[in-house]
């Protein structure tokens, strides 16, 4: 009988917390919301290009234009000093998104090169190695509709990525053109088998995108009956269990969702689809008014033998997503002991 090595004790899993993820005022600082941070006792944060961009106009006075890398690599030292006094590291830079897919020679491609360029300079000033790309959601005509397209976008962006020895953690969104779900991001992870790209998984996106649907009265996708969406989505958990190696999951990030109180229109409105509007606004923390099989997620996660970062990553906007009031301090104190017991509810027996 094959022996099984025993997987490694929960109880030194790092954690992290998105930047985006805390503040409900727009007087809420990145300062602020760093000390909240860490005096919560997280060790990490993705830091989140709004973020940049927002304490970057605050420092300089005016707004600075996402392309005005000049400055926003000067905004970035400053903040890798902040991060330094909160006792933070910077762990990822985050949302990159839509950069792979587009047509050959499009001014979009161009364009997508410019921002990764741009990005990469931010991250060697931050001190971070770590790159979140986001499966692009780019309107299917305005991409080459190739997959070895795709892939060789991604190949190429790691090889000028590991030129700094930095890393791409690939993400599915629910809401993708291409890639919504885990499986089809960690298909090609393997395809670009570079040994600088892994995986971002995420609890919401897991289940948002086989299991839970904003559009529907139930919050479940209704295409199937209900017996059948259980099995598939318990035998999707089993594979993810299985076939991902633990050194090629980057990290997790963890939030819930909200069941809409009103079903979200079912169709894209200003460019946006609707489980990306359900991204936006409708994301508590676990334990927190949620419904998606979290739990399950993260127990299959642990069970590949991942042990790297956990990462807050909420945007809650309350249970109809028109936002929600509360103390920096107080959210990031639950943030973290919401994490503790997922982590404690989720470790396998």
């Amino acid at each position: 009988m094959e022996s099984k090595i025993p997987l490694s004790p929960v109880k030194n899993i790092p954690m992290s917390y998105a930047s985006c993820s805390i503040g409900c005022k727009s007087s809420h600082t990145l300062p602020q919301k760093l000390e909240a941070i860490s005096d919560a006792g997280f060790t990490g944060i993705e830091l989140s290009f709004p973020d940049i961009l927002d304490y970057g106009s605050r420092m300089y006075g005016h707004q600075i234009a996402c392309d005005n890398f000049a400055e926003l690599t000067t905004v970035a030292g400053e903040i890798r000093k902040l991060c330094k006094a909160n006792n933070l590291q910077v762990m990822m830079l985050q949302p990159f998104s839509n950069f792979e897919g587009w047509k050959r020679g499009s001014k979009d491609q161009e364009n997508a090169w410019f921002r990764a360029n741009g990005w990469m300079e931010i991250m060697r000033v931050v001190g971070t190695d770590l790159l979140q790309v986001g499966s692009s959601d780019s309107p299917p005509e305005k991409l080459s509709g190739r997959r070895e397209d795709i892939i060789q976008d991604l190949r190429d962006l790691a090889d000028k990525l590991a030129q700094n020895k930095f890393r791409i953690a690939y993400e599915n969104w629910c809401w993708s053109t291409h890639a919504p779900t885990w499986k089809d991001v960690w298909e090609i992870v393997k395809e670009v088998d570079r040994p600088n790209v892994g995986l971002c998984l995420d609890t919401f996106q897991t289940a948002g995108s086989e299991w839970g649907d904003p559009t529907t009265s139930s919050g479940l996708i209704e295409s199937i009956p209900r017996d059948e969406l259980e099995k598939r989505w318990k035998a999707s958990m089993d594979e993810l269990a299985r076939s991902i190696p633990p050194e090629k999951i980057y990290l997790l990030q963890i939030s819930d969702a909200y069941k809409p109180v009103t079903p979200i229109e079912n169709k894209e409105i200003n460019g946006l689809r609707p489980r990306g509007r359900w991204s936006h606004d409708f994301r508590p923390l676990p334990y927190d008014g949620g419904y998606l099989p979290i739990e399950d997620v993260t127990r299959a996660v642990l069970k590949t033998g991942f042990r790297g970062w956990f990462s807050m990553e909420v945007f809650d906007g309350g249970p109809e997503g028109k936002g929600k009031d509360y103390e920096m301090s107080d959210y990031a104190a639950k943030a973290q002991d919401s994490m503790q017991r997922l982590i404690q509810s989720s470790a396998p027996r």
